[in-house]
């Protein structure tokens, strides 16, 4: 799997790339380099993150199946149709995994990272959360019961996923009868809103069908703003990932009553006690539309796309040879590389220079080197 990953980098870059020159050439660009360098900072994280966590990417899925599946052995798996049921059952569970990871205030702290964009576009697709896996395996055990081999459940979702990034862009309108079926750009971009009437809204990966089905499909009619209510304001890619959850945590330490410290990480995401204040203000839309963004000179931002390259090929190799190695080396290897990420979004913020990131360049190479021979 990790080396079909591989395969589709180029594919990706390639889209990205035209995505931005059409945008660029119709005067309408949707980029910004830090925030799209720090979205797919995240998408190649949450692979790394993927190598040391096979036990639940598909370990449990595999040993359920095993002890579990009711029709193990069953033909219709293997056929056409059996496919189609397969990617259909997977869109269908994704949903609920979807949906809780927006309506449960722990799964929302792991979902957040991928609607922390402000800006909408095909970098944004790869923008993927890292730890919802822990808890997401759990959702889709139903189709271990039924049969579904954990080989055509990876090769299920892989499709699932690959489907979805098309659908983050601003450049494709309205599709008439597509939007009524199928997740498109237009209800996709409702998704990524901050808007009240689009707050948690067309969740589904492949079909929004399940969104009109129970209730949560909202259609795009005024200009949507990105991003998330409480906004990230970083480009640091561990703070990312990490800061929804020392949010709850910082929320849960103000509560009075121990009962409700922990009922604060199961309830939906902002829940207050009776009679305890939210310490954060209002929600304000038209400050939700200014921007985080910080200037950086032309050749800072050379530098950082020359650090994210070589941090890209270096990841790109690890996961190419990962099935040859030790989860010792992949551990060490991944973690040289997440400080990499995290020194070009520190070099992104300013808050280290030019030498120092090389150096930590330099010396995450050489643990990847040494991982790779």
């Amino acid at each position: 799997m990790e080396k079909i990953i591989v395969y589709v980098i180029p594919v990706f870059l390639l889209l990205i790339g035209v995505e931005f020159a059409y945008g660029y050439v119709r005067r309408h660009n949707t980029y910004r380099l830090a925030d799209a360098i720090s979205s797919l900072s995240q998408g190649v994280i949450s692979q790394l993150v993927a190598l040391v966590t096979q036990l639940f990417q598909v370990g449990m899925y595999a040993m359920a199946y095993r002890a579990f599946a009711i029709f193990p052995a069953a033909r219709f798996w293997q056929g056409a149709l059996g496919w189609i049921a397969a990617i259909l059952l997977f869109d269908f569970f994704d949903y609920w995994l979807h949906r809780m990871g927006h309506e449960n205030a722990l799964m929302w702290a792991a979902h957040s990272v991928h609607h922390q964009s402000q800006d909408f576009n095909l970098s944004t697709a790869l923008r993927q959360e890292s730890t919802v896996v822990f808890i997401g395996w759990i959702f889709y055990l139903p189709m271990a019961l039924l049969g579904v081999s954990p080989e055509q459940f990876g090769i299920a979702g892989l499709v699932v996923l690959v489907y979805q990034f098309w659908i983050h862009t601003e450049h494709v309108g309205k599709l008439g009868w597509f939007d009524r079926v199928f997740s498109s750009p237009s209800n996709h971009r409702v998704h990524h809103a901050v808007n009240d009437q689009y707050l948690d809204k067309n969740y589904g990966g492949m079909l929004v069908i399940w969104d009109r089905m129970f209730g949560t499909f909202a259609e795009e009619k005024e200009p949507v703003v990105y991003g998330t209510r409480t906004p990230l304001q970083s480009w640091d890619p561990l703070w990312a990932v990490f800061s929804g959850y020392w949010q709850l945590a910082r929320s849960a330490a103000r509560m009075p009553r121990w009962s409700d410290k922990l009922k604060i990480w199961f309830k939906p995401p902002g829940w207050r006690p009776a009679g305890v204040p939210d310490p954060y203000p209002p929600f304000d839309l038209d400050v939700a539309r200014q921007r985080y963004d910080i200037q950086l000179p032309r050749i800072a931002n050379a530098l950082a796309v020359v650090q994210f390259a070589v941090l890209l090929a270096a990841a790109a190799a690890l996961l190419w040879i990962a099935d040859e190695q030790s989860y010792l080396r992949l551990l060490v290897a991944s973690g040289a590389l997440l400080a990499g990420f995290w020194a070009l979004g520190a070099f992104m913020q300013r808050r280290l220079g030019g030498a120092l990131v090389l150096a930590i360049d330099v010396a995450a190479a050489a643990i990847v080197a040494y991982a790779l021979v």
